[in-house]
């Protein structure tokens, strides 16, 4: 054999020590990253999860969560995520909810057709009784028992007092049975409404308001007389829509909003703030909010406009969410407010309008903000907060004894009828 030979046969004997290629080294670069992608997509869709259940199971967790997010990533992103969140939400309601029936927010006695408020034994005989005639539902097909049919809203603490509020609740979205708005009217002729700014909530911008000292909770001097709050408007953030309380203008008045005052004669108002910017002077405490939804008794447009970012807020006008509103009747005699879960800004504000409101104004959306309470006495006399509807989130001493971080108003008892 000549060595020619035998460096041949050499060469064709596999080496021992060299390992043939595992099945992993030989997938292609294309489709390592391929699964990469997938494991990384199926990570974030977990995350996105379990933020979501944490943020509606958790109290304070949404909005600690989504104000993280938008220190990191800022508004726009959060703005998109939450439109993604709940119109993913949105999706899987209509594709599993599609032919439930509509159901009422409360119980409603059968007979119960018109609001009779019962006086107390200390009542004038001559104060009338605040009653509402029933509403037509808005859409028959969705129409439960209870839609439409206004029932008074008992104070806890001063249950023969004679009735101030008036509750009720409507299905304003023929696309949507579970959609429901909750709606209170309240007797302007007897209640009043006030204004508090939040701790942080709206930012102090101008020189004055940096000085003034923010209470941020129902005073204790209007414990006696306190008969509800809830939630006011946007964060700063969600496009500087100002505000004015105690003579301070804690952020200035921007042009394209709406805003909800009260007079120094006692009177309330829910115009475009540029028709009546003029009369700030006149005006006992002002809030601004996005563009009016109705105005002077007629809609706004851009309710009909699809991906409608209302004003400069955190989300669209046609995102499927829990928002609040507040109305006034054409005389300003009752104001109206609103909380409407699983619902457009469309849908909220037809809500109102149906239920009598001649202008609307929305206030905050999103789980965690919007709140209706009325307070019951606790242990040792203690204002205890009580939620118009469940799955409302607020804390032991929401309004009177823990100091919100964002405005809100809360209702009094007048001095007088």
């Amino acid at each position: 054999m000549t060595a020619a030979t035998e460096d041949a046969k050499e060469e064709e004997q596999p080496t021992k020590d060299v390992e043939a290629p595992s099945s992993a080294s030989k997938a292609p670069p294309r489709k390592r990253w391929g699964r990469r992608l997938g494991i990384g997509c199926g990570g974030f869709v977990a995350l996105m999860l379990v933020l979501w259940i944490a943020a509606h199971k958790v109290p304070g967790f949404g909005e600690f969560g989504a104000d993280t997010l938008r220190a990191v990533f800022g508004n726009a992103f959060v703005a998109r995520l939450e439109d993604i969140a709940y119109g993913i939400q949105d999706w899987l309601m209509r594709g599993t909810r599609s032919d439930a029936p509509p159901e009422e927010m409360w119980e409603v006695p059968p007979s119960a057709t018109a609001v009779v408020a019962a006086p107390s034994a200390s009542a004038a005989p001559e104060i009338p009784a605040f009653t509402l005639a029933p509403l037509a539902p808005m859409f028959e097909n969705l129409a439960t028992e209870g839609d439409g049919v206004w029932l008074p809203l008992i104070d806890p603490r001063k249950p023969d007092d004679r009735v101030r509020i008036l509750k009720t609740f409507l299905h304003p979205d023929k696309q949507r049975s579970w959609a429901v708005v909750a709606i209170l009217a309240l007797d302007l002729s007897s209640l009043d409404i006030h204004a508090v700014a939040g701790k942080y909530e709206p930012k102090s911008v101008t020189p004055e308001a940096k000085k003034y000292e923010r209470p941020a909770k129902v005073p204790d001097s209007a414990f006696d007389d306190l008969v509800a709050a809830f939630n006011g408007g946007y964060k700063s953030t969600h496009g500087d829509y100002g505000m004015m309380v105690d003579g301070v203008v804690l952020q200035p008045g921007r042009p394209l909003a709406c805003v909800v005052a009260r007079m120094k004669d006692g009177r309330y108002l829910i115009r475009d703030w540029d028709a009546v910017k003029d009369r700030a002077d006149d005006m006992l405490w002002w809030r601004q909010t996005p563009i009016c939804m109705y105005d002077e008794g007629k809609p706004h447009p851009a309710l009909s406009m699809p991906s409608m970012g209302w004003g400069a807020s955190a989300v669209s006008g046609t995102t499927v969410i829990r928002r609040s509103a507040i109305g006034l009747n054409e005389a300003a005699t009752i104001a109206f407010v609103g909380i409407g879960n699983h619902v457009t800004g469309k849908a909220i504000a037809e809500a109102l309008h149906h239920a009598g409101a001649h202008a609307v104004a929305q206030l905050d959306v999103n789980f965690s903000y919007p709140k209706f309470l009325t307070y019951e006495k606790g242990e040792g006399g203690k204002l205890v907060p009580i939620p118009l509807t469940k799955n409302f989130e607020f804390s032991e001493g929401q309004y009177v004894h823990d100091k919100s971080q964002r405005d809100f108003f809360y209702v009094t008892r007048k001095a007088s009828p």
